[in-house]
């Protein structure tokens, strides 16, 4: 049997609309709109409305369609052949190299691939449009050795982590820790030394953070240098934290859906005979026994306990914003029953098991002139347990 000749726009039984080559005005005008004038080749997005060498203004785009105007072009005979093959969601705005390469390569660029291109680059512009000015952010890293190394945080981990804010630039500030190589007592007074000057800095006039009034932290460091970075922090500017998880397409962002809240209890493990002697154990990464603290806290000391309730502690606990927020509630309330019961208690022993915005939070949420001082113990097997490793005094916060 002869093989039936291919149906052209136009025959009786062909499902496409005929139409001419040429593309109306309106649509190239949508179309580069769509695309913020940037070449939608997936890695590109170079400018199109201006020559690369002589910054001279024109229009150097290329209107490339995606299922080929004619059946015999690239991608032509696709079954997705649209009845408008002028129709804008045919068309990608791309520079003259990403055409031709393209539609000389057609089987690395399938249609559903030029389409997911196009509609990843369009989307992202439409976000990207729609920030307003109020909603920038300093991004700020505290960098630090955790087991040998240092993490670095990709700024496209960044930018989706704080949506709907958006960084005010792609190197933000960083707190660099990694040169300090010993983790004894002269690295604890350098790393505290360092992190105080560079958050002082942080906040001088003139500074990013003076325009943005918002800072999103993103830190990994031992815990006791945590804790007193965040009593460095300004309370008169909104601080966002952040968690490292273990799971996600970006292991930075806050979970929106993460199961049941996360609740908090507390509790007395010990009451002591010194009503002068205050302990505090945050159970919250992993489980704190009593046998684990150390010689300095004795039968004299009554030790506190803010734990999960109902559940193990974990390591992958802290999953959503609100968790955070629900601890700082719990570490709050927790702090003034001390006050209440131990009325001139000077300092208490702090052991915290925790994740990194939650030791942050324990000195950011201090009270100059109301709370104790703290005592911060760090779990480190190498010095055989609990040791301390730093005093905090929350009358040095910072809180101009």
């Amino acid at each position: 049997m002869a093989k039936a000749p291919p149906k052209h726009p136009g025959s009786p039984s062909s499902p496409v609309t005929p139409v001419g080559r040429k593309i109306k005005e309106s649509t190239r005008i949508v179309l580069a709109v769509a695309a913020g004038g940037r070449c939608e080749f997936r890695g590109c997005n170079q400018f199109l409305f201006e020559h690369p060498l002589t910054l001279k203004a024109g229009n150097y785009s290329e209107n490339a369609h995606i299922v080929a105007f004619s059946q015999e072009g690239p991608r032509g005979e696709s079954s997705a052949r649209p009845r408008d093959i002028n129709a804008l969601s045919n068309l990608m705005l791309l520079c003259k190299t990403d055409h031709t390469h393209i539609d000389k390569n057609p089987s690395d660029f399938p249609v559903d691939a030029l389409k997911s291109y196009k509609a990843e680059h369009e989307n992202r512009i439409r976000h990207v449009t729609g920030l307003a000015p109020n909603m920038r952010t300093t991004f700020v890293q505290l960098k630090a050795k955790i087991g040998g190394d240092a993490v670095g945080i990709p700024i496209h981990n960044v930018t989706e982590a704080v949506a709907p804010r958006y960084p005010s630039d792609t190197t933000g500030y960083v707190i660099n820790l990694t040169d300090l190589e010993h983790d004894d007592d002269a690295f604890v007074a350098s790393a505290e030394k360092t992190i105080a000057t560079k958050v002082r800095r942080l906040y001088e006039g003139g500074s990013d953070v003076q325009e943005t009034r918002h800072i999103s932290l993103f830190a990994l460091a031992p815990i006791h240098l945590l804790v007193y970075l965040g009593t460095r922090l300004s309370n008169k500017m909104t601080v966002d934290f952040f968690q490292l998880h273990r799971d996600g397409e970006n292991p930075w962002a806050w979970k929106k859906t993460a199961g049941p809240a996360v609740k908090y209890t507390s509790r007395v493990l010990q009451r002591g005979t010194n009503n002068l002697q205050a302990a505090l154990v945050l159970s919250l990464s992993g489980a704190i026994d009593l046998s684990q603290l150390p010689a300095q806290v004795t039968r004299q000391h009554t030790v506190y306990e803010i734990t999960l309730a109902r559940r193990t502690p974990s390591t992958d606990f802290l999953r959503r914003r609100k968790d955070l927020q629900a601890f700082r509630r719990a570490y709050r309330d927790t702090l003034a029953k001390i006050r209440k019961n131990h009325p001139r208690v000077r300092e208490i022993e702090l052991f915290p098991a925790v994740p990194a915005p939650a030791a942050i939070v324990c000195g950011y949420d201090l009270l100059p002139k109301i709370d104790p001082l703290l005592r911060v113990y760090d779990n480190d097997r190498n010095r055989g347990g609990f040791t301390l490793r730093t005093t905090i005094n929350p009358n040095d916060k910072q809180y101009d």
